[in-house]
């Protein structure tokens, strides 16, 4: 599994302790701050779940440096430059940090089965940098969508033959036009 905006580890601890000693779970996570609590969290671990490998990176759609700004009112709203939500309550600080696509990394480390991103309103891009993985790899997604960017994540995923659903609802059948915002998406068949 990889946890693309991982903060704290919730997903990727989860994922850890689910996966068992045989899997492998890689946090993204820019933030240096989470990024320490999250690799004391690893040294907390015990050896029957899957290692979390914590990459202290931003993930956008190419490698480079990238302006990050951790919010106000809650670390769970940090965001790249150009992305973001009203909920930040403002700018703390701004940092310049690593940007990788997940692409890039999948040249580096093992695919996932399972992907998940919660990027504050860069998820596009974030997906924009995904594509050979998500059509070779072909993870089930799990990701944080924003109404305003529902439709263009949709229409790439749909383009990738992936099926949408809400991952709020039992119904996982549905192939939704839009993504939710607890979007579900399951690769299909070629």
């Amino acid at each position: 599994m990889w946890d693309v905006g991982a903060n704290v580890g919730l997903f990727a601890f989860a994922a850890a302790a689910l996966a068992g000693p045989a899997g492998a779970v890689i946090a993204f996570e820019p933030d240096a701050d989470l990024v320490n609590l999250l690799r004391r969290s690893c040294q907390a671990q015990s050896d029957a779940v899957a290692p979390v490998t914590v990459l202290p990176v931003a993930c956008a759609k190419g490698v480079e440096p990238r302006t990050f700004h951790l919010a106000n009112r809650s670390r769970s709203t940090n965001h790249l430059d150009g992305y973001g939500t009203t909920q930040t309550g403002g700018i703390r600080s701004t940092q310049t940090v690593m940007a990788i696509s997940l692409d890039w990394a999948a040249s580096h480390f093992p695919t996932p089965d399972i992907l998940k991103i919660d990027v504050e309103g860069a998820e596009m891009e974030v997906l924009g940098g995904s594509v050979r993985l998500l059509e070779s790899a072909r993870p089930i997604i799990v990701c944080e969508v924003g109404e305003e960017r529902s439709i263009d994540v949709a229409r790439l995923l749909h383009g990738l033959n992936y099926r949408i659903t809400n991952a709020d609802s039992r119904d996982y059948g549905g192939d939704l036009e839009k993504a939710p915002w607890n979007t579900l998406a399951i690769p299909q068949s070629s």
